[in-house]
């Protein structure tokens, strides 16, 4: 394992880790406040290790839910990490079965990005690099859960300060770094449409699936990009 890939992980991962803490402590605080114990929602959130998925899980646990609901709930808000995993296998076909797992395992939204990015400026993915990036996000997320849980009580309303509008505006900055891809606009805008048309009929969490699924929908309508095409071009000539 390459020491310095790994410390650049790490360094590339610190900034998302401290973006990253207010969601942890929003949801160590607000799991204590819905009756969960520290150990539970630490466990969660080491075990889960997706913020949507457990203000999801929230929303549901201690109601009269069945739980094939809570299950399909948090699989609808997460479904975009199995196009994740499928958009990266072909940057980490070099990594072991066990390198793999704890890959897919890390995998959250600023990870995919910026995994994404590096191999599209040429450098290759290293598991030493993604484990670094990785770990310095997951770790804290754990530990800041914790601290969240402990000082819930004191934090108060989160909606009174402005704590929820921090998830959605954190996700808006990882879309708008693909803003320079072809057909950025039309896919995000039909995506976003979806979305909002889905949450109104639908209701939450299906609406980001069924969001996705729109904007997958027509980018896979619009033609390959030019560089695409020849590549295609070069395989039917051989």
């Amino acid at each position: 394992m390459s020491r310095a890939d790994f410390f650049e992980g790490l360094r590339g991962g610190s900034a998302v880790a401290l973006a990253s803490a207010p969601f942890g402590a929003l949801f160590g605080a607000l799991a204590a406040d819905n009756g969960m114990s520290l150990f539970q929602l630490t466990f969660m959130s080491a075990t889960v290790y997706a913020g949507a998925s457990q203000m999801v899980g929230l929303e549901l646990f201690g109601h009269d839910v069945q739980a094939w609901v809570i299950i399909a709930s948090i699989l609808a808000v997460n479904f975009r990490h199995v196009l994740y995993s499928a958009a990266i296998a072909p940057y980490i076909k070099h990594f072991t079965g066990l390198q793999k797992f704890f890959t897919f395992f890390l995998l959250v939204d600023p990870q995919f990005a910026e995994t994404v990015k590096r191999q599209e400026s040429g450098r290759q993915v290293t598991f030493a690099w993604y484990l670094g990036f990785g770990i310095i996000i997951y770790v804290p997320w754990v530990i800041v859960s914790l601290i969240g849980g402990l000082l819930g009580s004191f934090i108060g309303d989160p909606k009174a300060i402005g704590l929820d509008i921090l998830l959605p505006a954190y996700f808006l900055g990882i879309v708008l770094d693909f803003r320079h891809r072809d057909n950025f606009l039309p896919v995000a805008g039909v995506s976003a449409v979806a979305s909002v048309i889905a949450y109104h009929y639908v209701g939450s969490p299906w609406h980001v699936s069924l969001g996705a699924a729109a904007g997958i929908v027509l980018a896979a309508l619009f033609p390959p990009p030019p560089r695409e095409q020849e590549l295609e071009s070069d395989l039917h000539e051989v």
